[in-house]
């Protein structure tokens, strides 16, 4: 697919790519182009081999002020259920390779639900969290009524999203919505540094750790301490497990083959 709302580089950084949101006139708007190409990048990206860790961003004036309002303000409920609105986001949400948003700006309605998609956030201190839906008659659909609770609890859920009122980096950091905060000209390389260190872990036993950690979001604690041990026992199958223990008993850096 050729890219026209997309900066993507493969590698900027041993086993990490970028992927940039770029439709800064709009302010990194997600309109359908959008989604379908974020989908594609991060599926090619995750079946090249290499890529080990993604990180997500858009600009330093917003990551993505929400969705596109004018390409849906004429639809139906017919339409919306004709164009399988969410499809995308369901297709995201299946990547295996974890995923760093790294936010500047605004990161509002859609745009927050997509940094909530990701594995983890590094906001720039510029960073404004929102879900103001309410504002425009409807309510967040792409996960934000659910994801925002389980992150910051439903008191303080339930007050964004029936308010629209945005919340701060250092707010959301203190809720436990962001991973990370840093100062705007350095809020990238910080995603990257962050992406750079799970980037050196064995790959295989990353994804299953990534699989198990969004099961505790899914299933009661007995069945996700089941599918863990599930996870756990399966990693004693991979010739990771015997490198990575091996290498600690002999007090030298492992060399990992993602088997």
């Amino acid at each position: 697919m050729e890219y026209q709302y997309l900066l993507v580089d493969p590698e900027t950084q041993p086993h990490v790519a970028v992927v940039r949101l770029n439709r800064p006139k709009e302010l990194n708007a997600l309109n359908r182009r959008v989604m379908e190409e974020l989908v594609h990048a991060m599926q090619v990206l995750e079946r090249d081999g290499t890529t080990r860790c993604i990180v997500l961003t858009g600009n330093e004036r917003a990551f993505a002020a929400g969705a596109d309002i004018k390409e849906m303000a004429g639809m139906g409920t017919v339409d919306m259920l004709t164009i399988d609105q969410f499809a995308r986001w369901d297709a995201l949400k299946r990547i295996k390779i974890p995923i760093i948003a790294a936010v500047s700006g605004f990161a509002l309605g859609g745009g927050c639900e997509l940094s909530m998609l990701c594995d983890m956030i590094v906001a720039s201190e510029t960073a404004q969290f929102g879900q103001p839906e309410i504002k425009i008659g409807v309510i967040p659909g792409a996960g934000g009524t659910q994801r925002l609770t389980r992150a910051i609890g439903k008191a303080r859920a339930m007050e964004l999203v029936l308010t629209g009122k945005f919340i701060t980096a250092q707010e959301a950091f203190a809720a436990g919505l962001v991973t990370r905060i840093a100062p705007p000209e350095l809020f990238l390389q910080e995603a990257l540094k962050l992406a750079d260190e799970v980037a050196q872990m064995s790959p295989l036993a990353v994804r299953l750790a990534k699989e198990a950690v969004l099961q505790a979001f899914e299933q009661p604690l007995e069945a996700g301490l089941h599918f863990e041990r599930k996870n756990f026992y399966m990693l004693f199958a991979s010739e990771d497990q015997k490198e990575g223990m091996n290498a600690f008993v002999e007090k030298r850096p492992p060399e990992w083959q993602g088997r």
